[in-house]
């Protein structure tokens, strides 16, 4: 599995780990979801990447906030990840970000969940975004998320 970010925050870019800022709900959520044995660190990603699952991100840009991208460059984000997408195989890939999704998809009206759609071949999920700027989505409805595409998963 592969989940894709929406782009690196300025203290995940400055410290060169993914959803590395302290406030970010992903590192707990994950593991509250069942895919990791204990709650890694942001420093510790070569851990679950000898799990199966991957991490990258839509935009390479680091920003404060995601709403600072444009999108062009989401949707030139989604052509680089096609390229991961075909190297690697996974058979899912799992987007942390609705809004990002949506604009890099051309899916402005996708949901949470599995989508109807395949990307190079692996089915795709949409998440919330893990951010501790995301006020839309707490830890919970993110954790119950997660458990979901843990069992499709299976």
């Amino acid at each position: 599995m592969l989940f894709c970010g929406i782009n690196p925050g300025l203290y995940s870019a400055a410290t060169g780990n993914h959803f590395a800022r302290p406030g970010n709900r992903f590192w707990p959520a994950l593991h509250a979801g069942g895919f990791t044995p204990r709650r890694l660190w942001p420093w510790e990603k070569d851990l679950l990447l000898r799990e199966g699952y991957g991490l990258t991100n839509l935009a390479a840009r680091a920003t404060a906030s995601a709403d600072e991208l444009a999108p062009i460059e989401l949707v030139d984000g989604r052509k680089r990840l096609r390229r991961k997408v075909r190297r690697y195989r996974p058979r899912i890939v799992a987007f942390l970000g609705m809004g990002a999704y949506r604009h890099a998809f051309a899916a402005p009206k996708a949901r949470l969940g599995e989508q109807p759609e395949r990307f190079e071949g692996a089915r795709v999920w949409v998440l919330p975004s893990p951010s501790g700027l995301n006020a839309n989505y707490q830890m919970g409805a993110l954790v119950a998320l997660l458990q979901e595409l843990r069992q499709a998963a299976r």
